[in-house]
């Protein structure tokens, strides 16, 4: 399974509840992401590593199987509109995306950033930059983000 750097969602938050808060936030009104890729790529990874967490970490077996069927289809759903290959493995994916993160925040154009000229990004890289850029409303991810922010475990219970 795939793992991100620690901090990614926050210093004073787990990555996995920061996952689910960030992308609850980020991709439930499009607004929040505009303009912004390097948001966008948070809430992306976000959806694209739960989709997996939330199924076969133990701590998740409170969250509802549906929610967990949601997020898988959220999955599909995200990378559709990013032209990013359903069946790629999430690890790949991630590692595309942090790539693409750094690069951007270096200040390189997407025309030179190497990850999104190669798998799992089949759009040229301008176009996956426009679209992460401007990341539409993507129903499903709204819904399997916002049923898992609910789920959350905190101390034992559900919040």
């Amino acid at each position: 399974m795939a793992e991100f750097p620690l901090g990614l969602y926050g210093t004073y938050e787990d990555n996995a509840a920061g996952a689910v808060n960030q992308s609850s936030w980020a991709l439930g009104a499009p607004l929040r992401t505009m303009n912004n890729p390097l948001e966008a790529i948070r809430a992306v990874i976000a959806v694209d590593w739960l989709a997996d967490e939330l199924v076969v970490d133990p701590r998740w077996i409170v969250i509802s199987p549906l929610t967990k069927q949601h997020m898988r289809q959220a999955r599909m759903d995200v990378r559709r509109v990013l032209g990013i290959s359903i069946d790629a493995p999430s690890a790949s994916v991630m590692d595309a995306l942090l790539s693409t993160a750094w690069g951007l925040e270096q200040g390189a154009r997407p025309d030179d950033i190497g990850a999104f000229k190669n798998s799992p990004f089949a759009l040229p890289p301008q176009q996956t930059f426009n679209r992460l850029s401007n990341l539409p409303y993507i129903a499903t991810a709204n819904i399997a983000t916002s049923e898992a922010a609910t789920q959350i475990p905190t101390n034992g219970r559900r919040s």
